[in-house]
């Protein structure tokens, strides 16, 4: 069982199989020698490109919550690269040519029918690599809101400040626009306060100040500023812009909520009223169907 008919990458062992008078001399060296190339490119590409893998992600700065899809998607290309290269190594040649364009059918086959799957997909790709937001990170898209606890590569998993649970598919969050109030390690604030047109607004305007720079947890650098920005029916307003540091959704409300009470404990006590809006109606009332009736004594 030698000569041409044996392909050259397994013909020494089916030489050698069939002067021991092995049977099929041919196939078991084919299918031997596919499943040692299959082996060595699987043990070379965990030796070898796994760590190289690891190590760009790491230059990257990925999560590790996204490391450890990308590691699988690189096994999977490294099991597929050893089962192309062990059937060619192995003579299958032919077998693989087959297989291939049954594989390409499928694949078109495959596509059409899971469009959005593929999509979600691919936007989940971009996620991990374009890092829009990781896992711990207050978000909002589309008139939500909520804590990211949980990204795959088909969708993310949000929690609403309501302890509801939003599984959300990766093309929402890539289509629109996302916004992402602690990816920058400040966070201004800014606050509305409105006063009466009788008030001082230069002592109003030292109060907001005061209390910005008495709290402990705004900012110096920048600093508070306050600017007066409308003149409302009923209310003259005073924006108020303050700094907070490593922001977070706890830290954003409980901030703000101190900041307001305490501007608002100082207005009363020096007499600046925070007007609420006041309506007029006016009108005349008419009843129909009502007979005038005169009393005499």
């Amino acid at each position: 069982m030698t000569g041409a008919a044996v392909p050259l990458q397994n013909g020494a062992l089916a030489e050698f199989l069939g002067r021991n008078g092995v049977p099929y001399a041919d196939a078991i060296g084919s299918a031997v020698i596919f499943v040692v190339v299959l082996v060595a490119v699987y043990v070379i590409g965990r030796a070898v490109v796994l760590p190289l893998v690891d190590r760009l992600m790491e230059n990257r700065g990925l999560e590790r919550h996204a490391r450890r899809p990308l590691r699988k998607l690189t096994l999977l290309v490294v099991v597929f690269a050893g089962v192309a290269v062990a059937f060619g190594m192995a003579g299958y040649g032919d077998f693989l040519q087959s297989l291939a364009t049954v594989a390409a059918a499928a694949t078109l086959a495959i596509g059409f029918a899971m469009q959005d799957v593929i999509a979600n997909f691919v936007a989940g790709v971009f996620i991990f690599t374009d890092k829009p937001f990781k896992i711990g990170d207050w978000i909002e898209w589309d008139g939500n809101s909520g804590i990211v606890e949980d990204i795959s590569f088909r969708v993310s998993r949000v929690r609403t400040f309501d302890n509801e649970l939003l599984t959300v598919p990766n093309s929402h969050l890539t289509d629109g626009v996302i916004k992402n109030p602690v990816a920058k390690g400040q966070l201004r604030l800014q606050v509305p306060f409105g006063i009466g047109y009788d008030d001082d607004i230069e002592r109003a305007n030292e109060i907001i100040l005061e209390e910005a720079h008495a709290h402990p947890d705004i900012l110096e650098d920048p600093a508070p500023s306050v600017r007066l920005t409308e003149l409302g029916d009923s209310s003259v307003v005073l924006k108020s812009r303050v700094w907070i540091d490593d922001p977070s959704r706890s830290d954003f409300v409980k901030t703000r909520g101190e900041y307001v009470t305490g501007v608002k404990e100082r207005f009363d006590e020096e007499d600046i009223n925070i007007p609420y809006p006041n309506r007029t109606l006016g009108g005349s009332l008419e009843l129909a169907g009502v007979d005038e009736t005169v009393v005499s004594d």
